[in-house]
């Protein structure tokens, strides 16, 4: 596979609709087809009952159902809003091309099963684009778990969606001002995981820290739950960039053994560091080293060789612990679930190395034509900033229309006994009698005010 090859493969999956209707007369491909629809249905997977899993098990028993609610219910909606609006303003064609565009494939106008988008159907290329949309917006909800009104998420979602997702992707694959830079990132690493990330950090310091941060005991209370959920990931990434070829070929099955071996060489690092540092590796550890190597492969996946990809996984991982035992305990915020550390940090870093693992002296497939690693380098890194800085701004407008609506913390009481009965009315462990796990010898009723140790107001440590 040459770089040619390479990128052109790359070029497929951002293409935008208007320049595919001007290139030869595409044939639909069965192979290309069946790859793409099977690689669509595994990401759906990564997310339910992936994620869900992934982030209920690291909650407190009494929020477990919340999580995953949070979760369910924010891809239902993004599904939702991708079909009216969301495909169409990312890659209908618009006089403001540069920065969104148009509204001429809203609910799906003028598209038909003989539509197509490269060699596959361009219901499949909403479907599977869809899925990218999906899974962004519910990595946000791993930091503000178990203290955020299920409505306010619902309104914050919807929002973030529209003003920051849709202009983002659209900037970096249907045709903006992003894709013309030739920036190396393959599959998401800026729209997805650092734009998400990004806004981890920024709801948990608007939202506040959890009642009792840094005094109560907050681990994870089901380890086996978040170990599934994990492994669920780990094999859905694969899909998630290998899918982006749109091809079943050649450069589909590096993508997808490099996307592999990021997630074990940040499994390795992870562990390695920890083991040094603490003297004992730790389930949790492998798992977080994991995901750390795979959201940093997923800009390098398309770029890089096998032992790049190794490389990059396995040098992200531990600047990502440091992030999350170190950075975050040094500025107090309450990322619930790490997603800035892992997620926000991972992408940058991975970002930065794709450039640097996809020399061909390191066995990568090498740079446009007439760029050095340090002229790519360039930018690499201004897009991250442009990145960043747009999630941090939308987010935080987000956040505040969610607030000015319906506010943005539960009560407190609604706090302390648990998300799960007081905005579900459900739990999600029964121990016999009515007692349900997460509130101490209490019946699923709350408990009743007397009963309950003081509690600190909202967005204040107890």
């Amino acid at each position: 596979m040459n770089l040619k090859t390479a990128l052109a493969a790359l070029a497929a999956t951002a293409l935008p609709l208007g320049a595919l209707a001007q290139t030869a007369e595409p044939a639909l491909d069965s192979g290309d087809t069946a790859f793409v629809a099977a690689c669509a249905m595994i990401v759906m997977l990564m997310m339910l009952p992936g994620l869900g899993l992934f982030y209920a098990g690291m909650a407190r028993s009494k929020n477990v159902l919340s999580v995953m609610t949070h979760i369910l219910a924010t891809i239902a909606l993004v599904c939702v809003l991708w079909i009216l609006f969301g495909y169409s303003l990312t890659f209908a064609p618009s006089s403001w091309m540069a920065v969104i565009g148009g509204t001429g494939k809203m609910f799906l106008s003028g598209i038909t099963q003989d539509s197509l988008v490269g060699t596959i159907p361009e219901y499949l290329y909403v479907l599977f684009m869809m899925m990218f949309a999906a899974i962004t917006p519910p990595l946000i909800v791993g930091a503000f778990a178990e203290r955020m009104k299920f409505s306010a998420v619902l309104i914050f979602m919807a929002v973030w969606l529209t003003i920051n997702y849709v202009p983002m992707a659209h900037m970096a694959w249907g045709g903006g001002w992003v894709f013309g830079l030739a920036v190396q990132d393959f599959a998401g690493g800026n729209v997805v995981h650092l734009n998400a990330g990004m806004a981890a950090l920024v709801c948990a310091l608007v939202v506040g820290p959890r009642q009792g941060y840094g005094t109560a005991m907050m681990a994870p209370h089901n380890m086996t739950m978040t170990y599934t959920g994990g492994a669920m990931l780990w094999v859905g990434w694969l899909a998630f960039c290998g899918g982006c070829a749109l091809a079943a070929n050649g450069f589909a099955t590096l993508v997808m053994l490099n996307t592999a071996l990021g997630g074990a060489g940040g499994a390795l690092g992870w562990m390695a560091t920890e083991w040094v540092h603490r003297k004992r590796p730790s389930t949790f550890g492998l798992l977080s080293g994991c995901i750390a190597g795979l959201v940093a492969i997923t800009p390098a996946c398309g770029f890089v060789g096998p032992a790049g990809a190794i490389a990059v996984g396995f040098l992200t991982a531990p600047v990502c612990l440091y992030a999350v035992e170190s950075v975050k305990r040094r500025f107090g915020y309450d990322d619930s679930f790490d997603v800035f550390g892992v997620h926000g940090v991972g992408a940058a870093v991975g970002g930065i190395l794709t450039v640097i693992f996809a020399a061909p002296a390191l066995g990568g497939l090498g740079y446009p034509e007439g760029r050095t690693m340090l002229s790519q380098m360039v930018p690499q890194v201004l897009i991250m900033g442009f990145s960043i800085g747009v999630s941090l701004v939308t987010t935080w407008i987000a956040l505040k229309v969610a607030d000015a609506l319906v506010g943005l913390r539960v009560d407190p009481e609604v706090e302390f006994d648990g998300l799960d009965t007081g905005e579900h009315g459900e739990v999600g462990y029964r121990l016999g009698d009515g007692v349900y796990a997460g509130a101490p010898s209490q019946p699923v009723e709350h408990a009743p005010a007397a009963a309950r140790p003081a509690v600190a107001p909202a967005g204040q440590p107890g």
